[in-house]
């Protein structure tokens, strides 16, 4: 199923505050309601922010056709609803240049963009399995960050598309979750989409992953990414950067799975990306905390960004 649509004048999405408890669909009818569904994480993921962007202006454009100033206000709140992804602002202003053509020229667009982000789907996991049997072995044992599969990216995903794709070929040899804070996305998220897919996995606690990586459990680390930046600096969930320490450590490789829609050319550097902090309130009710939702992972700790058009291979030299 699409876990984000268009249907019959509103945008409809899989509440994903809900899994895996309840399978429920919101369906949201006005901008300021998707805007909340972006920023409580009901509807989260690079590419499906940028499709959930998208789809913003379309609504937006039906709901104040006869108000430019208000038209305005609401694409500008859409775009800067969460800060760190690129694929949400992106979406939202190539839906905007088409504005002065008119609501249903914007509803065209954001369907494009929508239809663009399944096919990336389907290139990335074809591509991405080729390079992990390459890099790991036949059989490869992988560990995996946050949440990277339909949920975050309208059908299949990024990252745990390929997960998915070794299981169809029948040649993955398990698969490592991590738990994933904010809100225990890979616990709660990538677990859940892991087993209706039928795939065997456990669920690790993040601080556990270097450790398994050094025990020799994983074969190499596969993720996705909120933002690649012009120099290869990989922008994701808290909890990369360390991942990605482990992975060197231990000399294994670490891939990053992410459409071309994720790389941001105009950013030079992860120093120069806003990092969202969530607030205390998501992980203590008794003091002040720090909790960041993103982290930095430097270029040079990546073996590998695989999109939907190419394969960057950082370790050769390559960049984005």
């Amino acid at each position: 199923m699409r876990t984000i649509d268009w249907v019959d004048g509103a945008v409809e999405i899989i509440d994903q505050t809900a899994l895996p408890g309840e399978l429920r669909i919101l369906r949201l009818e006005t901008v300021p309601g998707l805007i909340a569904a972006i920023q409580s994480l009901a509807v989260r993921g690079a590419p499906a922010l940028g499709v959930a962007g998208a789809f913003g202006v379309a609504l937006a454009a039906r709901l104040h056709a006869g108000d430019p100033d208000e038209l305005a206000t609401a694409v500008d709140r859409i775009e800067h609803a969460r800060p760190t992804a690129v694929n949400l602002a992106r979406g939202a202003r190539r839906a905007a240049a088409l504005l002065p053509r008119g609501a249903d020229a914007v509803l065209a667009e954001a369907c494009a963009i929508r239809d663009e982000e399944v096919a990336a789907s389907e290139a990335m996991a074809a591509r991405g399995a080729d390079l992990l049997v390459e890099l790991c072995g036949a059989r490869p044992r992988l560990l995996t960050h946050c949440n990277t599969g339909g949920l975050a990216a309208v059908v299949l995903g990024t990252a745990l598309g390929v997960v998915r794709e070794l299981h169809e070929r029948h040649v993955l040899g398990g698969v490592i979750a991590s738990e994933t804070r904010p809100l225990l996305q890979g616990a709660r998220l990538t677990s859940w989409e892991l087993s209706r897919w039928g795939i065997e996995h456990r669920v690790a606690v993040d601080s556990a992953g270097p450790f398994l990586m050094a025990r020799g459990e994983v074969d190499g680390v596969v993720l996705g990414a909120d933002r690649i930046c012009a120099n290869g600096d990989v922008v994701n969930k808290i909890g990369t950067y360390a991942h990605a320490l482990g992975a060197r450590r231990a000399g294994l490789p670490f891939v990053v799975v992410a459409p071309e829609s994720t790389v941001d050319l105009e950013t030079p550097d992860g120093a120069a990306v806003p990092i969202e902090d969530r607030g205390a309130a998501e992980i203590t009710a008794w003091s002040a905390a720090a909790n960041p939702a993103f982290d930095i992972t430097p270029h040079d700790l990546v073996t590998a960004i695989v999109t939907d058009r190419r394969v960057i291979r950082l370790d050769r030299g390559d960049r984005p």
